[in-house]
């Protein structure tokens, strides 16, 4: 099922309430054409309606394109794209969904459902994204689009629900560098493990993987003799996330080594990981 929030999105740039939407599996078949046969054109676009109402989403889609193709010039040939590409995302065919959404940019740039084609898009990226243990090129690609929908509806409510998207891919990308991370630090690769760890610390800070990115960062730093390293880590954990599982880990481990934590006065511990940042 389509969350909450795009649904009604849906309803409010699609139809302007007229229809009630839904989502539902679809199993890709080879798609039938409709018989070429002259008719009004409110009469076929009523009929791509009905068959979205019915979440027949194959059916929506060709009665759309003959929409298209019987009247290309007219304002429900304009409108029929943007459901085509609807009828595509829901039946979770999200390249058709985001070439048909990008074709209606490129017709229609200041077109007041612009800015939904532009969510939907970036919705059918990231509905596409894996886990955490397969290629992101997907996560990418849907941060990619988040981010464009911000940029330039930052006042919509697309906008408002893409930056919560874009905090759970952030997470998602932040899950992949750890994924990456542990498996080279369980292998004797400490250095090539703290890069990733870094990765998540720099790039990644309001993700849920930054206090065992830190934690990892003490105990890969311990392994090869970086013990000011391990100690300023350890205190960078101390101070931003002082009753954590993790902090307490790295502490007990460096103990066992003869070693304590650096101590971050209080009057810097407020935003310290945005000074690790680069640059």
């Amino acid at each position: 099922m389509k969350s909450e929030v795009f649904s009604r999105a849906a309803l409010a740039a699609l139809i302007a309430g007229s229809l009630a939407l839904g989502g539902c599996n679809y199993v890709r078949k080879k798609k039938p054409e409709l018989a070429y046969e002259e008719r009004p054109v409110e009469a076929l676009y009523q009929e791509g309606a009905v068959r979205l109402d019915r979440r027949q989403w194959e059916a929506a889609v060709i009665y759309f394109r003959e929409v298209e193709r019987q009247h290309p010039y007219s304002e429900w040939s304009r409108r029929a794209i943007l459901m085509t590409a609807y009828a595509h995302y829901e039946a979770n065919q999200y390249d058709e969904a985001i070439a048909a959404a990008d074709r209606f940019i490129q017709l229609y740039p200041g077109n007041p459902s612009t800015p939904y084609a532009y969510y939907l898009k970036a919705q059918s990226y990231f509905e596409r994204i894996v886990d955490v243990g397969r290629d992101q090129s997907s996560t990418l690609q849907a941060l990619a689009a988040l981010r464009e929908v911000q940029q330039r509806y930052p006042t919509s409510d697309y906008a408002s629900d893409a930056r919560l998207k874009v905090d759970m891919v952030n997470d998602q990308l932040a899950g992949k560098e750890m994924t990456i991370g542990r498996y080279y630090l369980r292998t004797g690769q400490p250095i090539a493990a703290m890069g990733r760890f870094k990765a998540v610390i720099d790039r990644h800070q309001t993700t849920s993987h930054v206090q065992e990115a830190l934690y990892r960062m003490v105990e890969a730093s311990i392994t090869l003799g970086l013990f000011d390293e391990a100690k300023r880590n350890a205190a960078v954990l101390g101070a931003n996330y002082p009753g954590g599982g993790w902090y307490a880990g790295a502490y007990k481990l460096m103990t066992s080594r003869g070693l304590r934590p650096a101590v971050v006065p209080e009057g810097e511990r407020r935003g310290i990981l945005d000074r690790l940042r680069p640059g």
